[in-house]
């Protein structure tokens, strides 16, 4: 997944949860709650979103490393491969 992607993947993930959420004028280093109005089960709805969209587990331990896009696309992307189908990866 590269970084479009994972832009896309967010904002079609929101759209579900907080249709005005507008990602486009958001700060990448802005706290994503607080910049989107997102409570806690919204960020949470959020965060089990990408999991399923992206086929990238995410352990409650690094929610923290979500609440930016810059961290969020850091996170996602170091995870996910160019090609990344959401299959499990088969060892080489």
């Amino acid at each position: 997944m590269n970084p479009q992607d994972i832009r896309t993947l967010t904002a079609e993930v929101l759209a579900g949860i907080a249709p005005e959420a507008d990602l486009s004028g958001v700060d990448e280093h802005a706290d994503l709650r607080e910049a989107l109005d997102l409570d806690s089960m919204d960020f949470l709805n959020l965060v089990v979103g990408l999991s399923r969209g992206s086929g990238i587990s995410i352990p409650e331990s690094d929610y923290p490393k979500l609440f930016n896009l810059a961290g969020l696309l850091a996170y996602l992307g170091s995870r996910a491969g160019p090609l990344d189908t959401g299959l499990p990866r088969q060892p080489g």
